[in-house]
């Protein structure tokens, strides 16, 4: 099953466009999109909420094409990231063999995570936004991982059971600002800089995650071509160790690192450059495209009109 957060078209006769609603990929080539919002269905808008139901939703969610939920074709909607606004965002660092290498690294001896903040999320085909502060912006395609139930003290044995599917994100680093704070969180959450999706995809349709091949191309060039064989933590050990000290809860979402290619491990870095795009593709998993622009020259302030006596 593939899931996604959607706006509907300003205008559009259905409903405001401002409201984020959760639907179904269905009819050839995954090409419509059922609404899951609709009353036929009754589902939550929101992707956090709606996994918080849990299995029963699921269930009520696969059957939403018998229902007469309305349909549209999916370049009649406007596709949010699948999870919009994530309980939290955690990403791990130094997690596949080859990019530890890359940056002149030893494999580390416990895992590595770190913060992004949550507002950072955005859609598949929105821009990337180079601030004005830095031009040292990166890439990282990572696999994705969605909690679907809250979990804590989950032994590895069991991860499968509190997820409810993956995603693709760019993990987008600005690198200078990311050696600000040891904990990464200023250099990694910049806005525009968590594009994710398009759809969250469920474990039965991915099969074995720990061979998944992922593949980042910059203006068409190859820059990234790996296999999450290559992780040094997997998915269960990544779910374990989290979980002995805090809850994951729905929708949370986990980064699980990137592979070698990364534009900083480049001789001289070959940063993000305005008018490039970026395509991250993981099999079974999906396609996740943005362009890169620059930050908008903010307006003048206008100059305050002069009182009388001035």
């Amino acid at each position: 099953m593939r899931l996604a957060s959607f706006l509907l078209p300003e205008g559009h006769p259905a409903g405001p466009s401002d409201v984020p609603r959760t639907g179904l990929l269905a009819g050839p080539d995954h090409s419509e999109i059922v609404d899951l919002t609709d009353a036929a269905v009754g589902l939550p808008g929101d992707m956090s909420a709606f996994l918080a139901l849990g299995p029963d939703a699921l269930e009520h969610a696969e059957g939403a094409s018998s229902k007469g939920a309305p349909r549209w074709g999916l370049h009649e909607v406007d596709l949010l990231a699948p999870v919009p606004v994530p309980p939290k965002l955690l990403a791990i660092g130094m997690n596949y063999r080859a990019h530890i290498e890359e940056m002149g690294h030893r494999p580390p001896s416990h895992q590595y995570w770190f913060n992004k903040q949550r507002t950072c999320v955005t859609a598949p085909g929105a821009p990337i936004v180079i601030p004005a502060v830095s031009e040292q912006v990166d890439y990282e395609g990572e696999l994705a991982v969605v909690i679907g139930s809250r979990a804590k003290s989950v032994p590895a044995s069991r991860w499968l059971d509190v997820v409810a599917g993956f995603t693709v994100i760019d993990d987008v680093s600005v690198r200078d600002w990311q050696g600000h704070s040891p904990t990464f969180t200023m250099g990694k959450s910049f806005d525009t800089h968590g594009p994710m999706g398009p759809y969250l995809v469920t474990p039965d349709e991915v099969g074995d995650a720990g061979s998944l091949r992922l593949r980042t191309w910059v203006n068409g060039e190859l820059r990234q071509d790996a296999s999450t064989d290559d992780l040094v933590f997997g998915i269960p050990q990544m779910i374990e160790y989290l979980t002995t000290v805090f809850p994951l809860e729905p929708g949370d979402v986990l980064c699980t690192g990137t592979p070698a290619g990364v534009g900083m491990g480049f001789d001289p870095p070959r940063w993000l450059r305005t008018g490039d795009a970026v395509r991250i593709e993981i099999e079974r998993v999906g396609v996740l495209e943005n362009p890169v622009v620059a930050e908008p020259t903010p307006a003048p302030s206008p100059v305050p009109a002069r009182q009388n006596g001035e």
